[in-house]
């Protein structure tokens, strides 16, 4: 089921941040990030330090305009214009170094989540939690980008605003500290006045934009899930054209695609109306704001307490003062999105430890690197994650050398038993010995290419360059697969490319190339007729006299080419048992 939707701001949320930053900075990278990040901190606030210069720069300006001093006017402009080429190569910096210190911590918690989930357990998150983190790829590419890059951008913006509170809130205080209000026939004056405007206006702007805008954290919570959803469903169509139009399910593709696309169309009316009513309303308060300094000083002005430039002064720090307090109001919409990725990027995480935690807590199969050359198992019982039991009390062994058939039907574990000698299937018990596992190679029904040129997928797992081009080359005509030699280079996506015989031929000729001691093959011969089959068998005989050969068979011209059989049948319980013969 979708992970669920999150609520807005809680505990929760709060556990989940702090998680979530303190990975990178305790990380062995963080030293760099620091300097990074000190050096962001510095330009944000001589950022700041040059807005408040600028202002007193204006109000020289319009005070040397109203004297009619024309020597000082010059002057003010000059020293205006060079602070203002200081203030535009600071701001460049600015944004330049947080990318710097965004594109760092971005590379290492990707490269955190990436390990996490395509490490050893990566198999098991699908087995035991696939439904509860949707999209992996995506929280990975996107969410990560996406918090990283909001995490700085608010955080800077919010020191930015603090320290503009703090720069302007003094000469806003300063400026109306002495202006004279007419109450009932007398004058008051409100130390600070234009500052506690500002605070109140603030205060009621957030209020108002909370209650309107936390509609958006859910919302955008969905909105990641549906268009993820709807491009996966396209990425699967396209890796799959071929068996959609052999079976002529275009039709049904076509509306599956449209459905999940509904999906998308639904939630982005739902966000649309509530970006719009936010939108009114920060719009609203903005403009409003705008006459608020102008309406207050104005009889101060006219009184003759005040000069033109101080007005203009006053307006600006008013506006600088105000932005900041109501830096909340601006920032909603991207603090909702970035709530969203944070709740995403945490889900994800909790569901790796908790595969980590259901694989260690799961009665396991105990596995053991022998230093003999056979492989053996005892007391054998294979289960599956629920604890239901698909294989009792096996016991059975393999020497090196022997050729053995696994042979059963559908649904008696013959898969799951590789699975358990590979040691990616803990659930279970009883023990497997098995030999050094750098001598084993496991070749599924539907093999497996990456993504890259043919001489990657050949040499898969090892890199394409692990072996020389001769042998590469050889491995390929033995098995009928000379024509692909041109293409060794060509960047494809070769599971599309290549047909079922073709790929299983590839796979097998990894085989040939690194010349395992043990070869496990589950029904890895299926696509190939049996010309084709016989001769695979007859070139792990010559190429490969002295590895043992366990292969999933369900034809009899399989069970021919081995020398024992292993046959899995269900018992009156539901559970398989095996015989050795």
């Amino acid at each position: 089921m979708p992970t669920a939707r999150p609520a807005a701001f809680d505990r929760r949320f709060a556990r989940q941040l702090w998680c979530l930053v303190r990975l990178y900075w305790r990380s062995s990278d963080a030293k760099w990030g620091a300097l990074l990040l000190s050096l962001a901190i510095a330009l944000e606030l001589g950022a700041v330090w040059g807005n408040v210069l600028l202002s007193y720069a204006q109000r020289e300006i319009l005070d040397a305009l109203a004297a009619k001093n024309a020597f000082g006017f010059f002057t003010t402009i000059g020293l205006f214009l060079g602070l203002v080429s200081v203030f535009l190569l600071v701001s460049t910096y600015r944004t330049f170094v947080r990318q710097m210190l965004e594109i760092r911590w971005r590379r290492w918690l990707t490269a955190h989540y990436v390990e996490r989930w395509m490490g050893d357990l990566a198999f098991h998150q699908t087995v035991l939690h696939n439904e509860e983190a949707d999209n992996p790829d995506q929280r990975i590419a996107e969410d990560v980008r996406d918090f990283v890059a909001s995490a700085l951008g608010l955080s800077l913006s919010l020191l930015s605003a603090l320290a503009t509170l703090v720069s302007f809130g003094g000469i806003l205080w300063r400026l109306s500290g002495s202006w004279p209000i007419e109450l009932a026939g007398a004058t008051v004056h409100v130390p600070g006045l234009m500052l506690w405007v500002a605070l109140v206006y603030a205060l009621l702007a957030m209020w108002v934009t909370h209650l309107v805008g936390r509609r958006l954290v859910p919302i955008n919570f969905d909105r990641r899930r549906v268009e993820a959803d709807f491009r996966y469903g396209l990425v699967r169509f396209r890796d799959h054209t071929e068996a959609v139009a052999l079976a002529g399910g275009q039709a049904l593709e076509r509306r599956g695609a449209l459905d999940r696309f509904g999906h998308v169309v639904t939630n982005w009316w739902q966000l649309i109306r509530a970006e719009r009513n936010l939108n009114l309303l920060t719009l609203g308060i903005g403009q409003a704001n705008d006459l608020v300094p102008l309406l207050v000083a104005v009889p101060a002005y006219f009184a003759g307490h005040l000069t033109l430039g101080s007005i203009a002064q006053t307006r600006i720090a008013y506006g600088s003062v105000s932005a900041s307090l109501t830096w909340f109001v601006s920032a909603y919409q991207e603090i909702a999105r970035w709530r969203a990725s944070i709740e995403r990027l945490s889900t994800l995480a909790e569901v790796m430890d908790a595969t980590t935690r259901d694989v260690a807590a799961a009665e396991r199969i105990r596995l053991s690197r022998g230093e003999g050359e056979t492989l053996r198992f005892s007391d054998l019982r294979l289960a599956l994650p629920d604890g239901r039991v698909v294989l009792d009390a096996a016991s059975a062994h393999i020497r090196a050398g022997e050729r053995i058939a696994v042979v059963g039907p559908s649904g008696t574990g013959k898969t799951t038993l590789f699975r358990a000698i590979a040691g990616i299937w803990p659930f279970g018990s009883g023990r497997i010995e098995v030999p050094l596992r750098e001598g084993m190679l496991f070749l599924p029904q539907q093999p497996y290419a990456p993504l890259g040129s043919l001489r990657a997928a050949v040499c898969y797992p090892a890199p394409e360059d692990a072996f020389p081009d001769e042998r590469v080359r050889e491995a390929l005509r033995l098995l009928a697969l000379g024509h692909l030699e041109p293409r060794l280079e060509q960047v494809e996506h070769w599971e599309q490319k290549l047909s079922a015989h073709e790929l299983q031929r590839v796979a097998l000729a990894r085989a040939l190339l690194h010349e395992p001691a043990w070869v496990f093959l589950d029904e890895a011969t299926s696509a190939l007729d049996e010309a084709m089959e016989a001769r695979v068998y007859a070139l792990l005989a010559e190429r490969l006299p002295h590895a043992a050969v366990v292969s999933v068979a369900h034809r009899p011209g399989v069970i021919a080419h081995h020398d024992r059989r292993w046959d899995l049948s269900a018992g009156p319980d539901g559970r398989a048992v095996l015989e050795a013969a």
